[in-house]
């Protein structure tokens, strides 16, 4: 097994931690695609937290284990990994959380709108799509899923489940699983005191714009 993929997925596991998008028992996988081959790095511990280095596995986007110990319970959902990485060449990581506020949309079966500014900036304009309900690992939840995705669109939640995030990069998709948890946070506390509030339809793409100019000026946006 490649080290350095290997350390790779472990600081990533590490940062979502880090990012505080994350249950209390840490559940989920990160999984990392092997660039020029069809395969990917997949974390086969029950947490994220702490997770060991011996329990990374190599796994064939085909879904077959080729290298390591993948647990059933863990291997379950490789599919909705693998079928992000064949739908879209530009995947490079995929992270799946039960972080609990875009969890909490995801029981309700509630999109996540775009009324915070940074999901318009990070490629959310329409917010996040809700994919209906599979059992785990099943052809079902996997198709759900792949007609929730909404081309250029980084992440959907998991109906009754929690949320899925897949991006060019560890760094984007961490990003963007953060800019997802803020996001439902935010709608969930604007609920006492009216709901929350869409950003109008035809201002998202300025912030994305305003974003991008200020990146070119070197000013980090937050």
């Amino acid at each position: 097994m490649d080290k350095d993929l290997v350390d790779q997925v472990i600081d990533t596991a590490l940062r979502v931690v880090a990012s505080g998008a994350i249950s209390a028992n840490g559940h989920g996988n990160v999984s990392i695609r092997v660039p020029g081959a069809q395969e990917m790095y997949y974390t086969a511990a029950p947490s994220l937290r702490e997770h060991p280095r011996s329990a990374v596995v190599r796994i064939g986007l085909d879904g077959t284990l080729i290298e390591g110990n993948l647990p059933p319970i863990q291997g379950a959902v490789v599919a909705m990994h693998t079928a992000m990485y064949a739908d879209s060449a530009d995947v490079g990581c995929v992270l799946h959380t039960h972080s609990p506020y875009a969890t909490a949309y995801a029981v309700a079966g509630r999109p996540i709108g775009c009324w915070v500014e940074a999901l318009a900036m990070f490629g959310l304009p329409n917010g996040v799509p809700v994919a209906s309900y599979g059992p785990r690992g099943s052809e079902d939840a996997v198709a759900n899923i792949r007609a929730a995705v909404i081309p250029g669109v980084p992440a959907v939640l998991l109906a009754n489940h929690g949320v899925l995030v897949f991006h060019r990069s560890p760094e984007l998709a961490i990003l963007v699983g953060g800019v997802v948890e803020e996001a439902a946070m935010a709608g969930i506390n604007a609920g006492s005191i009216g709901g929350p509030i869409e950003i109008p339809e035809a201002l998202r793409s300025a912030a994305l714009q305003r974003a991008m100019t200020f990146e070119g000026m070197g000013i980090q946006h937050a």
